[in-house]
Parts: structure tokens; sequence; C-alpha cells
């Protein structure tokens, strides 16, 4: 079932992809960060400043840690991602040589950087397959009884398990285009959704 629903959300959302500006695999792995309890289109506000002042892991590793959190503030949570960042590339300079890595072992070493960040950067960046779990994936696949379990690194796992390797990063971005714009949290258009007839959620208006 999980093939018909990603055809049908494939032809509904045809445009589905990374809506976090970036230009390079640092500016992508910022923007993640920044992008916690906090909206794309929120966080596309604040980068490109960013990107303009903070051109290499080297400048963001050297920030005055008070000034950047100021340039984030309107992100949320704002000290504890200046913290993860300017750590994240002090280790980047440190110990590659100020690139981002392209593994899932190597990118879950830094600061901040969850398996749900590291797939978003391994696909959208790198091209390497990944399926990142967020609050709208864990929703959207619950709902359709794709998966019974909030946890991220069980559905992720599920998941992977019956998509084909080549499907994940696709896939992930289906179910985030889905989840934002019409199966949401509180008020989910479950009239107009091309996938209505294979929902089994009960809530399902």
């Amino acid at each position: 079932m999980v093939a018909r629903i990603l055809d049908i959300l494939a032809k509904t959302y045809p445009d589905a992809r990374c809506e976090l500006h970036f230009t390079s695999p640092l500016e992508l792995l910022g923007a993640t960060i920044l992008s916690a309890q906090c909206t794309d289109a929120r966080v596309n506000l604040v980068t490109p400043h960013l990107f303009k002042k903070y051109r290499s892991a080297k400048a963001y590793a050297e920030a005055d840690p008070a000034v950047f959190e100021q340039e984030i503030r309107t992100t949320g949570f704002f000290r504890s991602k200046a913290r993860n960042i300017i750590a994240c590339c002090q280790i980047l300079v440190r110990d590659f040589g100020g690139k981002v890595p392209r593994t899932m072992e190597e990118l879950t070493t830094l600061p901040g950087v969850g398996r749900k960040t590291a797939n978003i950067i391994l696909y959208n960046a790198y091209g390497f397959p990944g399926f990142a779990v967020d609050t709208h994936v864990a929703r959207v696949t619950n709902r359709l009884g794709l998966v019974n379990t909030e946890d991220p690194d069980k559905i992720e796992e599920q998941m992977c398990q019956v998509l084909p390797r080549e499907a994940w990063g696709q896939a992930t971005h289906l179910f985030i285009f889905h989840g934002r714009r019409t199966c949401q949290a509180k008020q989910p258009k479950c009239p107009q959704c091309t996938v209505r007839s294979l929902c089994p959620w009960p809530g399902k208006r």
C-alpha cells in the first residue's frame, strides 16, 4: 500500500522538495539546526544574513556567541542553537577540514545533529539515501497506518524496511508536504485529501 500512497502523493505534490534555502552542505547544516521547533519559512528569513556573513565553518567557529544568538533569536531556542552551531563548526574545522561529513556515523557526532538532521543532509546535500522523520512524517505515517509508533528511530527503521533505498529521500518530502498542506495536526483537511480512501485513521473527517 505504501507504494500506492507515494504514487498518489507524488502526483499531488510534484514540487515536493526541501523547503529550506541553501547552496552548500554547510548552509543546509546550519539551516536544519535552526529549523528545530521553527518553521522553514521563518528560518529562510534569518539565513540570508547568516550565509552572507559566515561563509565558512571557520567563520561560524569564531563567531561571537552573544552576537550570533541575537542574529538567530527569532528562530526560538536561540541560545542552544547558537551553542550547537558554533560548537559544530569548531569540530568541522578541527576534525573534518572545515567540510560537512558525508556519513551518518560522522554527522551524528556533531552537536545538535541527530538522525533526522543527518538524513536531511545526506539526501539533500549529497544525494545519498536518507529517510528523515520530523513531526509531519511521524504524524502522517501513523495516521496512514504505515507505522504504529511515535519513536522517530523506529519509524525510520520500519519505513526503510518497506521502501526501496532510492525512494527514502523523496518519500520524506512527500510526507512532509502532505503533513504541512493537508494532514495537519489540529485541523486536517480530510475532505480534500487525495489518499483519504486509503487512510484508516479513526479521526478522519
